[in-house]
């Protein structure tokens, strides 16, 4: 499992326009994800990023709702994360809601980009992952 010191992956700012720390931000979820639950789906798609580039399979797997939830998550090889750009955030419903992000690495040398809508319900105070789409 990898660690970060520093600034967080998700590239989230504070009101200064500074990064935040990883532990100031994602981290506590990943970290502490039974007593820190993400408040909003923007920030459990921020938190899954991080998990991403991490390779957190317990905190994805737990963060994604059951109905959807893949038996195991294997990660590329030597994939280097770039960044994250989030491009829309919106409530759906009072317990749904889409994040529409890009999302940025590279493997083998082969520049990959994930551009996902991703679809978030909240259950009993805790939002997950439910699936995404390719936005048109």
């Amino acid at each position: 499992m990898k660690s970060v010191a520093g600034d967080c992956p998700c590239g989230r700012l504070d009101a200064r326009g500074r990064r935040l720390a990883h532990a100031a931000c994602c981290g506590r979820y990943l970290d502490h994800r039974d007593e820190a639950a993400a408040s909003d789906a923007e920030t459990l798609m921020r938190s899954r990023y991080c998990a991403f580039v991490l390779e957190r399979a317990d905190y994805l797997l737990a963060t994604w709702h059951v109905t959807q939830r893949p038996p195991s998550i294997e990660f590329e090889p030597g994939a280097r994360w770039l960044g994250l750009e989030l491009r829309a955030a919106r409530a759906t419903g009072a317990d749904s809601a889409e994040v529409e992000f890009v999302a940025r690495h590279r493997v083998a040398g082969r520049a990959v980009r994930l551009h996902e809508r991703s679809r978030f319900v909240r259950e009993h105070g805790r939002w997950f992952y439910v699936d995404g789409i390719a936005p048109v």
